[in-house]
């Protein structure tokens, strides 16, 4: 049938399909004959071949699959034990770092500490002040004051 005509006109007007349908002419034979027992002979033949074949196939392709996956398996490990060395040197890296540090930090400690700042100004000849050092100066109520080239300054 043709569906094109359904959409251009209305179904209720199509009367074709309740007409009663054509016979077909039947079309002349061929006069080829099947034998059936070469058939199934044949069919025979190529499944008991199969048989044969398919568990020698599938052993070799579970072979192939287990050597590829065992292979597989090595190389991914290889590969994490790789990466784990070179973890394993960054943290014994840092470790050394660190220590260096530690090191390091309590060198300046020690350079810094108060009481090797008062040896190393012995060994530079200084010494804290006594009473007798300290020089008092007494100023007047006016606070002036008188420099060095005798002029007197007046506070404002």
């Amino acid at each position: 049938m043709n569906n094109i005509k359904y959409y251009n006109d209305s179904l209720a007007y199509d009367f074709e399909m309740f007409m009663p349908k054509p016979e077909k002419k039947a079309q002349p034979k061929d006069n080829i004959v099947v034998m059936p027992k070469a058939d199934k002979k044949a069919k025979a033949k190529r499944r008991a071949a199969a048989r044969r074949l398919s568990p020698a196939v599938s052993v070799v392709m579970i072979t192939v699959i287990s050597l590829s996956a065992i292979c597989c398996n090595l190389a991914i490990r290889l590969k994490i034990n790789e990466v784990k060395a070179e973890i394993n040197d960054v943290k014994a890296a840092i470790a050394e770092l660190d220590s260096e540090k530690t090191v390091l930090e309590v060198e300046l400690q020690r350079r810094i500490s108060y009481a090797n700042l008062e040896l190393e100004a012995v060994q530079l000849g200084m010494k804290k002040p006594d009473k007798e050092d300290v020089t008092y100066i007494k100023v007047n109520n006016t606070n002036t004051a008188k420099t060095a080239d005798g002029k007197l300054l007046l506070a404002e």
